[in-house]
């Protein structure tokens, strides 16, 4: 199902790196010189910013994606799953030759996990081939990372979106291994951050002690100097520990939903699809992080999307 029409409205906008997840579960994961063996194999597709706008449309809200797929088999699962989770496909960018990008992983009976990254055509996204047009009513973008020179042109669309148009960003380890110089261009333009405490702390802890003098400082300390450089909205995902966000007039602790965990690949992005829908649906600060802690506990009972909560059973928990 492709979309070409340039004035179809949507809510979300993802522009990411688009994967086929093969998801092998295994007895334990194996470090240096450790052997394991794999009990099951799945093909999900996936991608950090596929997952959570599609997310956001099991949960009602109109969305779209920024990537890039080959002609091969697993573009064709990823047009596939977008087209029926009624994610509008008028952004994707289709190669000529190469292969689709896909993340090796295993996971192990606690539901943690190791990946490995093969970009594929993920990394050769550029300016000309991003349909402008189809960005300018879209309320969020929300940016999550690339392995190499599509960062380069993420960049560059910064100057284009809407002054309208919310900067989300999920900048995953990938991109926190940059460093702050390097992300420097987005996180100026960042109004909604959304990062788990080990990024904070690895991004940021360091630059901010040198300035505190400090030895130590807490999330939420890291966290306001983090507004104070311009940024609304800091998210920080804490894992079975929960989440701590704040704004410059809000500010909450939010604990977890007790869950049986099958998987916890895409657990940031589905929190991430919880608390976008609450910010979209006019929910306050503490609101929007109980549905993102939420609609994440439901969607690590299962692999990939298949346990992903719709419209219906978030009303039935809101209400």
């Amino acid at each position: 199902m492709e979309f070409l029409d340039s004035d179809i409205n949507v809510d979300v906008i993802g522009f990411g790196a688009l994967n086929v997840d093969k998801l092998h579960t295994v007895e334990n994961i194996a470090c240096n010189d450790e052997e394991s063996f794999i009990k099951s194999q799945k093909d999900t597709p996936g991608g950090s910013a596929a997952n959570t706008v599609i997310g956001l449309a099991r949960l009602g809200c109109p969305t779209s994606i920024i990537g890039k797929i080959a002609e091969d088999d697993d573009g064709d699962l990823i047009e596939l799953n977008l087209a029926m989770n009624e994610v509008y496909t008028n952004n994707l960018i289709y190669a000529d030759k190469g292969n689709t990008g896909k993340v090796l992983g295993f996971v192990d009976e606690k539901g943690e996990r190791c990946l490995y990254v093969d970009p594929g055509v993920n990394d050769e996204i550029v300016l000309d081939e991003i349909n402008l047009l189809n960005l300018s009513k879209c309320k969020i973008m929300h940016y999550t990372s690339f392995v190499g020179d599509s960062f380069k042109t993420q960049i560059e669309l910064l100057d284009k979106l809407n002054d309208n148009t919310l900067l989300s960003f999920d900048p995953g380890m990938l991109y926190v291994q940059k460093g702050l110089k390097e992300l420097e261009p987005i996180l100026d333009k960042t109004d909604i951050l959304l990062i788990n405490e080990n990024e904070l702390r690895l991004l940021y802890e360091d630059y901010y002690k040198a300035i505190d003098c400090a030895d130590e400082l807490s999330v939420k300390e890291i966290a306001v100097h983090i507004l104070d450089e311009g940024i609304r909205t800091v998210v920080v995902k804490k894992g079975s520990e929960g989440v701590f966000a704040i704004t410059d007039s809000e500010e909450c602790d939010v604990g977890t939903y007790e869950c049986s965990v099958v998987d916890t690949t895409g657990a940031g992005d589905s929190f991430n699809s919880g608390f976008l829908y609450g910010k979209l649906n006019g929910y306050s600060l503490e609101e929007s992080c109980k549905i993102g802690n939420w609609v994440a506990s439901k969607a690590i009972e299962g692999f990939g999307m298949e346990k992903f909560p719709n419209l219906k059973d978030l009303k039935e928990f809101i209400n």
